[in-house]
């Protein structure tokens, strides 16, 4: 069962800490879907500011924090819930 299907697991997030392994997670989620990171642009259909490639590889490398509605984006696409993506303790698996 996946997280998206009801799991139990309490989300437990640390405002103070960005999540170590978002970076990871966003570029997994952008790789199981076989998408480069122009196309990733267009299937996330994020339009509070335009995205380019440049910003998909500094989120990957975490040098820049994406804004709470990119990371949703990125949760619908990878069909996870945002406590996978927020949680270092919880894998996209």
């Amino acid at each position: 069962m996946s997280h998206s299907e009801g799991a139990t697991t309490p989300c437990i997030l640390n405002s103070k800490m960005p999540p170590k392994n978002l970076p990871n997670k966003l570029k997994q989620i952008r790789l199981k879907a076989g998408l480069s990171k122009t196309a990733i642009i267009r299937a996330l259909n994020y339009k509070a500011s335009p995205l380019y490639p440049s910003q998909i590889s500094q989120l990957e490398r975490g040098e820049r924090q994406p804004p709470l509605l990119l990371v949703l984006a990125y949760a619908e696409l990878g069909d996870t819930c945002l406590c996978v993506l927020a949680d270092d303790e919880l894998s996209l698996e």
